[in-house]
């Protein structure tokens, strides 16, 4: 693999990373004096996983090595990777060893219409998420829950650009840097799938300019394949409301996924999702429109008006 294949770069950037965070006394090695780098020295690393310290560092600079399986798994004991990290570990690699295509088709990211009618029947909070973290489709609890992806460009409906660049989502999100990784984590699984996709340089391109926090730690290089997990929310009217939340896949995927959030009942933090889902009601009242019921006013993004908002919502870049 050369050193200006992307899936290569990506596999040398991870493997530095890695290697950075571990300590010697981690992997039952002496600290030593005077030590310069942070973390294990490429030596270290190489000796641990029994190859050359020259067949290592190639590796890091994204030259013309092909590791095999069993090398790869040296790695990862030696790395002490998780089985994301080692999943994420092999995909690189093997994405490296292939030849680089002239051209990539990449077809564009829909939410069909089966999917919006269920988020139009839901009564809890649920969006449709593209792989790169688009905000494709949601529903009225959620912009309750979210607040108003409306009241932003269609370029920034992402879960990350809000993240890092609305005050309003900031506020929001009480444990603000563990949604981070953890949504980063899911950008980083996207971007081993693809290293070269347009949306993909374009959101990490912007973020990496306009953030410090993102430049921190996307450096990380964490990797999630997490499909559920819990989330804690800060309402303006409601407070504080824990909820749990699980991805599940639309039909053509490997593609968008649909995010459903949701209390265990009888919980104080259910109650605080039925209080959020009468505010919303009273809100719809108040505006002077009809409660949706089935219709298309309780999932938005479904009928976005001109050029920019058929983009957004077949999840092309804009």
């Amino acid at each position: 693999m050369s050193a200006d294949h992307p899936f290569a770069r990506e596999l040398g950037d991870f493997l530095r990373a890695r290697r950075g965070r571990l300590r010697p006394q981690d992997v039952g090695l002496e600290p030593g004096p005077r030590r310069k780098v942070t973390g294990l020295r490429r030596e270290e690393i190489a000796l641990l996983a029994g190859l050359s310290t020259d067949y290592y560092q190639r590796m890091e600079q994204g030259r013309d090595v092909r590791p095999s399986d069993n090398v790869l798994d040296d790695l990862a004991t030696a790395l002490s990777l998780d089985d994301d990290e080692r999943r994420h570990l092999f995909a690189l690699a093997r994405g490296a060893r292939r030849p680089q295509r002239v051209r990539k088709r990449r077809a564009p990211e829909r939410v069909p219409a089966g999917t919006r009618h269920l988020l139009d029947v839901m009564n809890t909070p649920a969006v449709v998420l593209g792989r790169h973290l688009d905000l494709l489709a949601w529903n009225t609890l959620a912009e309750e829950l979210f607040g108003d992806p409306d009241q932003q460009p269609p370029e920034h409906r992402n879960m990350l650009t809000s993240l890092f660049h609305d005050p309003e989502t900031r506020m929001r999100c009480p444990d603000w840097e563990a949604t981070a990784l953890q949504y980063i984590g899911m950008l980083r699984v996207a971007v081993a799938a693809d290293p070269t996709h347009p949306r993909a340089t374009t959101l990490i391109g912007e973020l990496s300019i306009h953030s410090a926090d993102f430049r921190r730690l996307w450096a990380r290089h964490e990797v999630r394949e997490t499909v559920h997990g819990t989330k804690l929310f800060r309402h303006p009217q409601v407070g504080e409301i824990k909820v749990e939340w699980g991805s599940y896949p639309l039909p053509g995927s490997p593609g968008p996924l649909m995010f459903v959030y949701t209390a265990e009942p009888g919980t104080p933090d259910a109650e605080r999702l039925q209080l959020l889902a009468s505010l919303r009601a009273a809100r719809t009242r108040h505006e002077g429109r009809a409660e949706p019921a089935g219709g298309a006013e309780s999932v938005r993004g479904a009928e976005p008006a001109g050029r920019e908002g058929r983009a957004a919502a077949d999840g092309r870049p804009l």
